[in-house]
């Protein structure tokens, strides 16, 4: 199994990051239904103002082929395009567990 753990830090007001960040949470959370390697997922919306980073996800795959394919699936594609206009920045990390 791979854990897929991807952070983003967004640009524009606080109310602006905070209704991005909550629109992509949406649309993530709805993922499992529609990507049938993707086992689960997790979404955060940072509440701590001291922090930059606005919102962390945590999916779980078999594989890191698995990965891919869900990065390249449609769902996931329009998920992040929510994101795009304000994504300032990305950090990911996959390991086996």
């Amino acid at each position: 199994m791979v854990k897929h753990i991807v952070t983003f830090r967004l640009t524009g007001t606080p109310e602006q990051r905070l209704d991005a960040a909550s629109r992509f949470r949406d649309a993530l959370m709805a993922l499992p239904e529609q990507i049938d390697v993707l086992r689960s997922m997790e979404v955060g919306i940072n509440q701590n103002q001291a922090e930059d980073w606005d919102v962390v996800l945590m999916a779980v795959l078999p594989s890191m082929a698995d990965v891919e394919t869900y990065a390249k699936h449609p769902a996931h594609v329009a998920a992040a395009a929510i994101i795009a206009p304000c994504k300032e920045a990305r950090a990911c990390v996959d390991y086996e567990f």
